[in-house]
């Protein structure tokens, strides 16, 4: 049992992976460079930031801007994913870590009027590093006052993994997001959907 569950959001609390990857993929269109969506999937879990400059593009931080407006653009392709919400509402003690800098929380987060369940929430401009490092998961259990192994932190990429094992903690895998449990082998937990995150909560 958990006193404490923590939530990647894109892929994990938003089915955001169609807006992610159509507003780059329609920036980078509109700078001359082609992408197929399969080939720009390796920006899921990561922070904007560190997407663009694996792109090995110019004015990175320009493009970057540019990406998070578009992004905000077709957020009527973004949903809470199914059971969220119930989940969100039986969980007594929980949290956020995500990849999205205050911004990018901004337009495509605190619009869906769900951050009111969490007590902590932790994002790209609260920290210095960023997942797979350790510091934000563990910012977040700072904020809740918990120790690692009080804490199951639940995401869909190897990212999220690496960050909640860095940390000390557990990992949960969202399948309903990963869609795989390839490359997951050593997640602690892996829940075919969110109810079933509630069979690990301490009440």
């Amino acid at each position: 049992m958990y006193k404490a569950i923590i939530f990647d959001v894109d892929g994990t609390i938003l089915d955001t992976e169609k807006a992610v990857l159509h507003s780059l993929q329609t920036v980078l269109a509109d700078e001359g460079v082609n992408y197929e969506l399969d080939e720009l999937r390796f920006v899921l879990g990561i922070t904007g930031a560190a997407a663009v400059e694996q792109l090995n593009i110019l004015d990175q931080e320009r493009v970057l801007d540019k990406w998070i407006e578009r992004e905000a653009s077709f957020i009527d392709e973004v949903e809470v994913f199914e059971g969220i919400h119930q989940v969100l509402h039986a969980i007594p003690e929980s949290g956020v870590v995500t990849s999205k800098n205050a911004l990018e929380m901004d337009k495509g987060f605190y619009p869906f009027d769900i951050h009111h369940h969490f007590q902590a929430i932790v994002c790209a401009s609260d920290t210095e590093n960023h997942k797979p490092h350790p510091d934000p998961l563990l910012k977040g259990m700072e904020l809740l006052g918990r120790e690692p192994n009080e804490v199951l932190y639940v995401g869909d990429s190897i990212y999220d993994m690496k960050c909640a094992h860095a940390a000390g903690a557990h990992f949960g895998l969202a399948l309903w997001g990963a869609k795989t449990t390839k490359g997951f082998e050593n997640a602690e937990l892996i829940f075919e959907k969110p109810e079933d995150i509630l069979a690990y909560v301490s009440k």
